[in-house]
């Protein structure tokens, strides 16, 4: 070999090393934590958004919306996911984080489909989930125990189905889950069980979706509040987001994310909701 070759060849061999971990280490990463009904949306949206921005690298993880609230409050990741409003979370300092609703989801009680009920009241489901109905036979089903199983206390689809169906009550005490996906799971396998996932989760054909108060779980009643287990999925930063970040929620709030993705993976775009709820859970017309 020529020895101006060997000297090139020298060259580009401690060149590309540098060239590699100086494009590994431009790479815009993106943390984003939190609320596991969310997931779904911002990891399909992650990796539609990755496939025209080659530098970005997004990384999404469940953990439940308190741990994402924690999370981007103390500066730990760019994004906490959340089922809930910040303020009404202990130890979260709403003032100090940017809020920005992405989608509505709906959340749906499920029961093993063996129990035979297809149908409770508020009022049932409130008795059951605090203990004081204990047999499927009370409501209408077969002489069964009822086994509740209940999510994790970090969770925002526990925090919105207590204070809209328990109302201040306290749940009984239960196995407790910290995913959608794990619940599905068990309510699935194990007779005379119940609890509740959010709706894109909820597409599962042995599995009992719940109707309440005859009132069907379906996208279509969410809107004007017919349906009344919904919640916002809000992306969080601590302050204003870095530019890569800013970036992101931008593309989510987007009329391609919102009038495609949101649906097709079973949400509602917030510009179909013809109500606003407040975090004290003060439903308004949207425009009154």
């Amino acid at each position: 070999m020529k020895k101006s070759n060997f000297g090139k060849l020298l060259v580009l061999s401690l060149f590309v090393p540098l060239f590699l971990v100086g494009c590994s280490q431009s790479r815009e990463k993106i943390t984003i934590v939190g609320s596991s009904a969310l997931q779904p949306l911002v990891e399909q949206a992650g990796n539609d958004y990755r496939l025209a921005h080659m530098s970005s690298n997004i990384v999404v993880q469940g953990g439940g919306s308190g741990t994402g609230l924690s999370q981007v409050q103390a500066g730990a990741v760019e994004v906490g996911t959340s089922d809930v409003f910040a303020e009404t979370q202990k130890g979260i300092d709403a003032k100090k984080l940017e809020d920005y609703p992405v989608a509505v989801v709906g959340i749906v009680p499920i029961a093993n489909k063996g129990v035979g009920v297809k149908n409770l009241s508020v009022k049932q489901l409130s008795a059951i989930f605090t203990g004081k109905i204990k047999n499927w036979r009370e409501v209408g089903g077969k002489n069964q125990p009822i086994i509740v199983i209940n999510r994790s206390r970090g969770s925002g689809t526990r925090s919105t189905f207590e204070d809209l169906i328990l109302n201040g009550k306290d749940a009984v005490n239960s196995q407790e889950q910290d995913s959608n996906g794990t619940v599905k799971k068990i309510v699935n396998s194990t007779p005379g069980t119940i609890s509740y996932i959010s709706f894109p989760y909820a597409n599962d054909q042995n599995i009992q979706k719940i109707s309440i108060d005859h009132v069907k779980p379906d996208n279509k009643n969410i809107p004007t509040n017919k349906w009344l287990l919904w919640s916002y999925e809000h992306m969080y930063t601590k302050g204003k987001p870095n530019k890569a970040t800013a970036a992101f929620i931008k593309y989510v709030l987007g009329k391609k994310v919102q009038t495609e993705l949101v649906p097709k993976i079973g949400y509602i775009s917030i510009h179909e909701m013809k109500v606003s709820r407040d975090s004290q859970n003060k439903v308004t017309k949207i425009g009154k």
